[in-house]
């Protein structure tokens, strides 16, 4: 069984993570086909937002512990080009210029938190398991932690992976982690919907909008300010040029 299905809707790429006897949990094989699949989508000219969802009961319950045991001292480069796959994966969808869009329910643990947070925006199931119990298992929420602390803020951040408590999708919405909180059986609709208006848009003006939005995300008010002008400059003179065409 293929661990990642890709389909398109017309202008949507749609990313089904497919492995629900394991609730979707990231073995090395499957972040890494998430990973290529993600960076094709950069390069198809007919795909113009992309949803995220998983097969079963899950969207994700993260990291799939099965493989702990081959990642250990003894075998450092096995951990080195696990750590950097998992680092490459996360970072990789504000790299994309196009817009990501998350559709999740069931439980969205650790590694799966990471991921539905990583994207754009997110759908939500109401009675989503929403949450980072690493520290109930011995291990440390690592990679995941400097997204999470960017968007809910350092006392909400620490709360979520010290407690290790998961939250519903009420809960999650308040900490400004989902977009929208529908019924279950309405998540993926709910994301197709969004995703479908986002693809509408102009796809340099949909790209360029993201890109600003991410250089602008951790820069000082003028610093800022100096990317949405350099963007502005940039979209006048693709509004002229195309006017003449």
């Amino acid at each position: 069984m293929n661990p990642l299905i890709s389909e398109t809707i017309d202008k949507v790429r749609v990313l089904t993570l497919n492995r629900p006897d394991k609730h979707n949990a990231l073995n090395t094989l499957l972040t890494q086909q998430l990973l290529d699949a993600l960076r094709q989508t950069e390069h198809d000219d007919s795909v113009h937002a992309v949803v995220l969802t998983g097969a079963g009961k899950s969207f994700c319950a993260g990291a799939d512990t099965s493989e702990f045991s081959s990642l250990v001292p003894d075998n450092p480069q096995a951990v080195m080009r696990r750590a950097d796959l998992t680092t490459a994966l996360h970072l990789s969808f504000s790299q994309i210029s196009k817009p990501i869009i998350a559709a999740v329910h069931g439980n969205a643990l650790g590694g799966g938190a990471g991921l539905a947070i990583a994207c754009d925006m997110v759908v939500m199931a109401d009675d989503v398991r929403f949450g980072y119990p690493e520290l109930q298992h011995g291990i440390v929420a690592a990679v995941v932690l400097a997204n999470l602390v960017r968007q809910v803020g350092a006392k909400q951040a620490f709360e979520l992976v010290a407690m290790a408590r998961p939250i519903n999708g009420a809960r999650a919405q308040i900490l400004g982690l989902a977009n929208q909180v529908v019924p279950q059986d309405q998540v993926l609709s709910s994301a197709l919907e969004m995703a479908n208006r986002l693809a509408g848009w102009s796809p340099i003006a949909m790209a360029t909008t993201k890109r600003t939005f991410h250089k602008a995300c951790d820069l000082s008010l003028a610093q800022a300010l100096d990317v949405g002008r350099d963007a502005n400059v940039m979209m006048r003179g693709f509004k002229k040029s195309t006017e003449k065409h």
